[in-house]
C-alpha cells in the first residue's frame, strides 16, 4: 500500500469515528449544561469553594469568576514550580527559574501549553500531575463554560443572565472531561503508553560515533492520563520534550489516530450542542459544515505539499520525511499537524520546523484563522460564532438590511464587541513579532537566518497569542525576553477575547427576539456557510498576508 493511500484511509477512518461520536456527545453536553441537577461530588466542590450553583450571573459577574479562578490558578502553578526543589516526588529536579515558571503557569492556565523546557529534564511528578495535569482539565472547562455562556446569550431573551460560571466549570470537568479521559487513558495504556510514578532509570549501550557506549536517563510518569487530557482538552503540553512523537506518549499508529480523534471530537461535537441549546439543529449543522470544509481543505493541502516529490531523497522516502516519525509516516503526520494547528492543542507528532516551506505556512495560517475549524475546546465555537456575526453584518451591508443572527439584531454595540475580538490576537502577534525582530538580542535565539528564521519568531507569537502551544523548534525560547513576552501574549490572547465574548453574550441575552421575515438571511443554508468561509479567509488574509509573505511564502517559493 502506498503512503498516499494509507494517509487517505486513515483520514476516512477518522471522519467515520468523528461522525459516530458527533450526535451522542453533542446531545450529552447540551444535557449537561442545561441540567438543574447537581451530583454529590459536585455539591462537595461547591461547598468547598463557597459557590451557589443555582445563582444566575450577568456577564460582569461571569467574567469576574473566569478571571478570579484563572488568576488563582496562575499563582498556584507558579508557586508549585518555584517550590519544586523542596517537594517530594521532584525526581531531584531543582525549582524552576522565575521567568520560566511565569511562562509555564501562564501557558497552562491559558490552555496554551507552550513549553520552553524539556519536561523529562525539568518537572517532577508533583508538578506534572498536581499542577500541569490539573490545569489541562480546568483550563479546558473554562473555555467550554465561556462558549456555553455565549450560546445562552443567543438562546435567552430579555434577561442578562448567562448561567453560573462555577456550575459550568465543575460540570464540564466532572461530567465531560473526566469520564472520557479515564476511558481514553485505558486505551492509551493498552496501546503501550506508560502510566507509573517510577524514578529515573539510566539505560546504557547506545551507539555513538565511537561505537557502543554511553547512557541515557529515562524517567517514568503518569503519562497516559496526561496525554489523553492534553489532547481531549486541546491543551498540547507533553510529558516529554518530543511530545506526541515520543513512544511513551504515542506508541503506535492506532494510538496516533486515536489522539487525533481526541483533539477533534469535542470541538466538532459542540456545534451539535449549540444547535440543541438554541433550539435549531440546522444552525449547528451550518457551523459544523463551515468548520469541516476548512479542516478538510487544510488537511488535503498539507498532505499534497508533504507528499510532493521534489528531488531523489524525497522520492526515495515517499514524501518529505524529514522531522517525521517513520512509524506514522507523512500522511498521519500531516493529519495530526493540521488537527493540532487548527485547534488550540499544540501537541506535535512531528517536527513542524522541518515541514516544507508551504507546509509550515499552512500550519501558521491554521492558527491565524483564530483556530476555529474546529478550534479549541470551547474557544473554537465562540470564535466561530463571532465570525458568524461578522459575516451576517457584511451580508446586511450588501443588501441594506439590519443584520440578524438567530433572531437577534446585530447592532453597533454587538459589532464593536466582535470587532475588538478579532483585532486583539493579530495585534499581539504582529506587534510582538516586530519588536522581537527589531531589537538586537531576540534574533540571536533563531537557529536559522532569512525567511525561515523569521517564520520561527512569527510562529512563536502566533502560537502563544492564539493559545496553541506548538513551536518551530529551531527557536531557543528559553530566554527572559521570550519567556516574558510569550507569557504576556498567552494571557492577553486568552482572556481579553473572553471579555468581549461575554460582553457580547450579555448584550444578546438582553434583546427581544426579532421575528423572521421574507428578507431575513437564512443562516442555516449552504450559501451562508460559503459566505462565512469567505469572510474568515479574507479577514485573515488581509491581516497576516504581509507577514506570511516575508516568512513561509518566501521560503516555499524559493525552494
Amino acid at each position: 500500500m502506498s503512503p498516499q493511500i494509507a494517509g487517505v484511509l486513515q483520514l476516512l477512518a477518522l471522519i467515520a469515528a468523528l461522525a459516530l461520536a458527533y450526535r451522542p456527545l453533542g446531545d450529552y453536553m447540551a444535557k449537561v449544561y442545561s441540567s438543574e441537577k447537581h451530583y454529590a461530588p459536585e455539591k462537595w466542590i461547591y461547598k468547598a469553594i463557597g459557590a451557589n450553583p443555582a445563582t444566575e450571573m450577568r456577564w460582569p459577574a461571569y467574567l469576574r469568576g473566569v478571571l478570579a479562578f484563572s488568576a488563582v490558578s496562575v499563582l498556584f502553578l507558579y508557586a508549585l514550580q518555584r517550590l519544586q526543589g523542596v517537594l517530594p516526588g521532584s525526581l531531584g529536579f531543582q525549582s524552576i527559574d522565575p521567568d520560566q515558571a511565569f511562562n509555564t503557569a501562564a501557558s497552562f492556565v491559558a490552555n496554551t501549553n507552550w513549553q520552553s523546557y524539556s519536561g523529562e529534564q525539568a518537572m517532577g511528578h508533583v508538578v506534572q500531575t498536581g499542577g500541569l495535569a490539573v490545569q489541562n482539565f480546568v483550563s479546558a472547562a473554562v473555555g467550554m463554560a465561556v462558549a456555553v455562556a455565549l450560546v445562552r446569550g443567543f438562546a435567552r431573551s430579555r434577561t442578562g443572565e448567562l448561567g453560573n460560571f462555577w456550575a459550568d466549570l465543575v460540570r464540564g470537568t466532572v461530567r465531560i472531561l473526566l469520564p472520557i479521559s479515564v476511558i481514553g487513558a485505558m486505551v492509551l495504556v493498552a496501546c503501550g503508553a506508560i502510566q507509573n510514578f517510577s524514578g529515573i532509570h539510566e539505560v546504557g549501550q547506545f551507539s555513538n560515533e565511537h561505537g557502543l557506549g554511553g547512557t541515557q536517563q529515562w524517567n517514568g510518569g503518569a503519562v497516559a492520563s496526561q496525554e489523553v487530557i492534553k489532547e481531549l482538552g486541546t491543551n498540547g503540553g507533553g510529558y516529554f520534550n518530543a511530545n506526541s512523537a515520543h513512544p511513551f506518549e504515542n506508541p503506535t499508529p492506532f494510538s496516533n489516530l486515536f489522539e487525533i480523534f481526541l483533539i477533534l471530537v469535542i470541538p466538532f461535537a459542540l456545534t451539535r450542542t449549540f444547535g440543541r441549546m438554541v433550539g435549531n439543529l440546522r444552525q449547528g449543522y451550518a457551523i459544523l459544515a463551515t468548520m469541516a470544509l476548512i479542516w478538510l481543505g487544510f488537511t488535503a493541502l498539507m498532505m499534497w505539499t508533504e507528499f510532493a516529490h521534489h528531488g531523489p531523497a524525497l522520492q526515495a522516502a515517499g514524501g518529505a520525511m524529514e522531522g517525521k516519525e517513520t512509524r506514522f509516516g507523512v500522511g498521519a503526520s500531516a493529519i495530526f499537524s493540521v488537527a493540532t494547528t487548527l485547534t488550540s492543542t499544540g501537541a506535535v507528532n512531528s517536527f513542524h520546523s522541518s515541514y516544507t516551506g508551504l507546509g509550515g505556512g499552512i500550519q501558521l495560517l491554521g492558527m491565524q484563522l483564530g483556530e476555529i475549524a474546529p478550534g479549541g475546546v470551547g474557544s473554537g465555537l465562540y470564535g466561530m460564532l463571532v465570525m458568524a456575526i461578522i459575516a451576517v453584518f457584511i451580508a446586511g451591508l450588501m443588501v441594506g438590511r439590519t443584520p440578524e443572527y438567530l433572531g437577534k439584531k446585530i447592532s453597533t454595540r454587538e459589532i464593536k464587541f466582535a470587532a475588538c475580538y478579532i483585532l486583539i490576537t493579530p495585534a499581539l502577534v504582529l506587534c510582538f513579532t516586530a519588536a522581537a525582530m527589531a531589537l538586537p538580542t531576540p534574533p540571536h535565539s533563531m537557529l536559522n537566518s532569512g525567511a525561515h528564521g523569521f517564520s520561527e519568531v512569527l510562529y512563536a507569537y502566533t502560537s502563544g497569542a492564539n493559545n496553541n502551544g506548538s513551536a518551530f523548534g529551531g527557536l531557543n525560547a528559553d530566554t527572559q525576553w521570550f519567556n516574558s513576552t510569550i507569557g504576556i501574549a498567552m494571557l492577553l490572547g486568552r482572556f481579553l477575547p473572553m471579555v468581549f465574548v461575554l460582553a457580547l453574550a450579555g448584550s444578546l441575552a438582553e434583546q427581544k427576539p426579532v421575528p423572521e421575515t421574507a428578507g431575513t438571511l437564512r443562516t442555516d443554508k449552504p450559501l451562508y456557510a460559503g459566505l462565512l468561509v469567505g469572510t474568515i479567509i479574507i479577514i485573515t488574509g488581509l491581516t497576516y498576508f504581509p507577514a506570511l509573505a516575508l516568512g513561509p511564502l518566501a521560503e516555499g517559493l524559493a525552494s
